[in-house]
């Protein structure tokens, strides 16, 4: 039976030192487990910019799930849209192997905290499922117990990053948001985040076609 999990963290920032933030999440002291960092897409779309994120982990198992999962690692695909007219950054991810043996969707929403001015929330919902028959059940349990307990290490990992890049006294007036250049900013970043894409892969195709250079 699928197992659903959902949490709401405030993180003392505002919204857009957040979505800066996020692009540079990794590395930090809880991300050891991310092994690389890969966007395969980046555009702007209507005022907003649509972003996807190829992730690689080590996912270590227990002894009773060997018999099913073969190797350590794991790609995770991140697709995001930052609206910055209406201040929501939301991420879609989701495991691309085994997925018969345990797949997690996760949905989050980074907005404006109403409760608490100038914080931000992050609402987290994610889906835990596994069609593993006669272990369906243990194994979606053991998947929320993880995601959860990795949650508190995500959140912890992410405000590490947030206070290296806003110490406290950079945070005690918030940043003045300026929409007026919001769509400017999204293309700047949709161009750069292209051209470093095209720079990696030009070595890449070179070495596959030694004949064509």
């Amino acid at each position: 039976m699928p197992r659903y999990f959902e949490a709401t963290t405030v993180f003392n920032f505002t919204w857009d030192q957040v979505a800066r933030a996020f692009w540079q999440k990794y590395p930090n002291p809880n991300s050891k487990h991310v092994l690389t960092e890969d966007t395969v897409l980046r555009e702007v779309r209507a005022g907003k910019l649509f972003s996807k994120r190829l992730i690689s982990k080590t996912n270590p198992s227990p002894k009773w799930a060997e018999r099913f999962i073969t190797t350590k690692n794991v790609n995770i695909i991140e697709e995001s849209i930052v609206d910055p007219q209406n201040k929501t950054l939301t991420t879609y991810t989701r495991n691309l192997g085994y997925l018969k043996v345990m797949s997690v969707t996760e949905k989050v929403v980074y907005k404006e905290s109403e409760e608490f001015p100038g914080k931000t929330i992050a609402i987290r919902s994610a889906w835990i499922d596994s069609q593993i028959k006669g272990f369906g059940r243990a194994i979606c349990a053991f998947g929320y117990e993880r995601f959860k307990k990795n949650c508190n290490k995500m959140v912890g990992g992410f405000n590490y990053v947030l206070a290296n890049m806003y110490p406290p006294h950079m945070t005690s007036s918030p940043p003045v948001h300026n929409i007026a250049t919001a769509k400017s900013k999204l293309k700047d970043a949709a161009k750069n985040a292209s051209e470093l894409a095209k720079a990696k892969a030009a070595p890449i195709y070179a070495s596959l076609h030694p004949n064509q250079s």
